[in-house]
């Protein structure tokens, strides 16, 4: 597989991910909304994806910067999670796709995938569980204040 950007580190990948996540739970927690002008998608909508794709290359997250760009379209609650839902399945495709070319798919590696699988569902479930006995707002803000502690741990570690 040819590599654009040079040979990928685990230190840089760390803190290339972890700025990821803090710049996305920031833009999130700040009171600054975007309003993108549908006059704009046309032109504008290609550069965020693009940019989306060099950020979920490298770090493996998808929401910078398609999720702020899509939130400030200003679109109906259905076409939102339509278009989040839209966007995450082409981008998961996509970088499984990457790392098969790469040769990154090993079977010595599936039992630790569906652990951390199992680990996930079990986190989603626990946090469902939280968000139904407590105010949206709280829970938004204490997931956000959570996924920034966790982008600067690992930006930290990355870098140090």
């Amino acid at each position: 597989m040819v590599r654009w950007f040079g040979a990928v580190s685990s230190a840089g990948t760390l803190a290339a991910l972890g700025a990821a996540l803090a710049l996305y739970a920031v833009s999130s927690l700040a009171p600054l909304r975007l309003d993108i002008p549908a006059r704009t998608e046309w032109w504008l909508g290609p550069i965020v994806g693009g940019a989306t794709g060099i950020v979920t290359a490298a770090t493996g997250v998808f929401v910078m910067p398609a999720v702020p760009y899509l939130q400030g379209l200003r679109l109906a609650p259905d076409d939102l999670v339509q278009a989040l839902g839209l966007s995450f399945t082409v981008s998961t495709v996509a970088l499984a796709i990457a790392l098969a070319d790469d040769g990154k798919f090993q079977w010595p590696h599936a039992g630790a995938s569906v652990l951390a699988l199992v680990a996930a569902i079990a986190g989603m479930l626990l946090g469902q569980a939280v968000r139904t006995r407590m105010q949206p707002k709280t829970f938004r803000l204490w997931f956000l204040v959570g996924l920034l502690l966790l982008g600067l741990h690992l930006m930290l570690r990355g870098l140090i």
